[in-house]
This record gives C-alpha cells, structure tokens and sequence, in this order.
C-alpha cells in the first residue's frame, strides 16, 4: 500500500533516511534531527511531500519529493530527492508502486517534467529508471554549496 506520510509516520522515515544514507555511503553527511523532519514535513509550511510504502502495517520504504519549476516550459516539476525500500523488501514492487504514485502526481498536477539524480556507482537504480523509460541527463552536472561553503557565498 503507497499513502502519503503523516506525522505518526515521522519517526519511520527518520529512520529510513538513515538507512538510505548509510546505503549510499553518505553517513557522514546526516545531520538532522527527527524534530526538523517533522517541521518540514508536516509543519506551517511544508517543504516536501513524503509518500510510504506499507507491506502488513509496517512501513518499509519512502519517496520524498517537491516542486520545482522550468522556466523553458512554464510548469512545475516534481523532483524526486529520494526513493529508498528497506533491502529485505526489495523486488516486491514497493519501489515501482512508490516511482509511480510520484509519476502520477506530476501529471496531475500539470506538471512539465520530473527529475532526480542517481548515484553513478548505483547500478540497481540505474538499471530500474531505465526500465520504465528514463534518460539521463548527461550535459549537465549537478553542483552544490553546503555548510560553511554555502555563508561564505554569500560574501
């Protein structure tokens, strides 16, 4: 069963960002807490949108995702951050069910696209996105300003 997330739910996908960092070798790099996922996610002003996946009551994975807009086509994205299933419930089409309840709410809501990076080391994903007819983008690449890198740009 796919829903979308609700503030019980926090915790779980607390936990499931843990496992996804520590999956794609980004422990290091975690560094919130489960009270600004809650704010981000179910507060005043939600900045992301959060879908679980559900196998006999137990979440077992997430699709975490918000809009973005291309200014060549005039509409709104979606763009996926990520899409993690616990390993042991892998192959179970949790991760295809979650991919396109996103799909489908980026038609209809209108929008133009929907985008999301791939690790390049990670093959099962690769090979996943492209069975179900994605392209990668490869003129572009992805660059980022985080921690002090991000103040000191502001100078």
């Amino acid at each position: 069963m796919i829903r979308p997330a609700t503030l019980e739910d926090a915790q779980a996908v607390c936990h499931l960002i843990r496992q996804l960092a520590k999956y794609a070798r980004m422990e290091h790099e975690v560094t919130f807490d489960e009270r600004q996922v809650r704010e981000h996610l179910f507060g005043p002003r939600l900045w992301v949108e959060t879908l679980v996946a559900e196998e006999v009551g137990q979440i077992v994975g997430f699709a975490l995702f918000f809009h973005n807009y291309s200014t060549f086509t005039g509409k709104p994205g979606l763009y996926l951050e990520d899409l993690f299933v616990e390993p042991e419930y892998r192959g179970r089409g949790h991760g295809k069910a979650l991919f396109q309840a996103v799909v489908r709410l980026a038609v209809e809501r209108g929008c133009g696209r929907m985008e999301w990076s791939v690790l390049d080391w990670n093959e099962p994903a690769i090979r996943f996105y492209r069975s179900l007819g994605a392209k990668a983008l490869d003129e572009a690449t992805i660059y980022r300003l985080s921690g002090d890198s991000l103040v000191h740009a502001t100078k």
